[in-house]
């Protein structure tokens, strides 16, 4: 049955994978493309990435972290229930050719992200180097995946619990630094994360490739709301990426957008404890 959820797995604390039943999007789909769905007839719209796709089972595969009230819903799912609805493929598909090396660098529920596009450039016979990222080791999902497909593969944690006790950025600027070339770097993950890469692979002038993660609505370019500003002019995050040129993109402007609506998806949050509560009462 279409938008049914075929299969669902915890990958980390708060960070569900779910497949999904979705032959359209299945055959459509490549690589750097996402969807946009909702739980129910009310339910905001919420923009994921597409992971993987098999257009022979007809199945999509999504992650994503139960961060605000929308996800938290999505993560209440199980297998044999349905999303409300579900559109894509959606945005520009990435360039997926032969660069030579290539440095893909992920943080958090991103690294899925960054899965994705490690893999599709290891099929296209690229050199990869794999720099993963997050608060804590619980939290590095798709770790033994990208071990086995990557040609250099670092681990960092802001604790120091696995790998070393460090950033992306600096594990990135100490390869360039001691000679290490790339041809490509893509980097996925918070907008901090995409913009202190972009900081780094800037001096030596290697083309760097960002996937944003604006706030959406539509995901057709109709409301403005992922509007963002690159090389000095607006452009809309759902039909003029996701992926841009890092060293053109104003960080900053993104920043400000994704945490434009904090305190209302803290109320949001509120009040889905409320009504959580009233049903355990109930």
């Amino acid at each position: 049955m279409e938008n049914e959820i075929v299969f669902k797995e915890a990958l980390a604390p708060d960070v569900k994978l779910i497949k999904v039943k979705a032959p359209l999007i299945a055959r459509k789909a490549k690589s750097g493309q996402f969807i946009i769905l909702r739980v129910d007839e009310n339910g905001e719209r919420i923009p994921l990435t597409l992971i993987d796709w098999d257009p022979t089972e007809g199945t999509i595969t999504l992650v994503f972290k139960e961060t605000g009230a929308s996800t938290k819903e999505v993560g209440t799912l199980e297998v044999g229930d349905r999303l409300h609805d579900l559109v894509g493929p959606l945005g520009n598909p990435s360039e997926i050719k032969f660069c030579g090396k290539v440095c893909v660098i992920g943080r958090g529920v991103a690294i899925a992200a960054a899965y994705e596009r490690a893999n599709k450039l290891k099929e296209a016979r690229n050199d990869v180097t794999t720099i993963i990222s997050a608060r804590t080791a619980e939290l590095l999902v798709y770790k033994e995946d990208l071990k086995k497909i990557s040609d250099k593969f670092y681990i960092v944690t802001d604790d120091g619990s696995e790998g070393v006790k460090r950033y992306a950025n600096d594990v990135l600027k100490d390869l360039l630094d001691s000679g290490e070339k790339f041809d490509l770097v893509y980097a996925v993950g918070a907008a901090t994360l995409m913009r202190t890469v972009s900081e780094v692979t800037k001096p030596y002038n290697i083309k760097t490739i960002v996937s944003l993660n604006s706030l959406m609505v539509d995901g057709t370019g109709m409301c403005g709301c992922c509007r963002v500003t690159v090389g000095g002019k607006p452009m809309f995050t759902c039909v003029d990426g996701p992926e841009f040129d890092a060293h053109l993109v104003d960080f900053e402007g993104l920043r400000a957008r994704i945490h434009a609506y904090d305190q209302e998806e803290k109320m949001a949050l509120e009040l889905l404890r409320e009504n959580v509560n009233a049903k355990v009462r109930g």
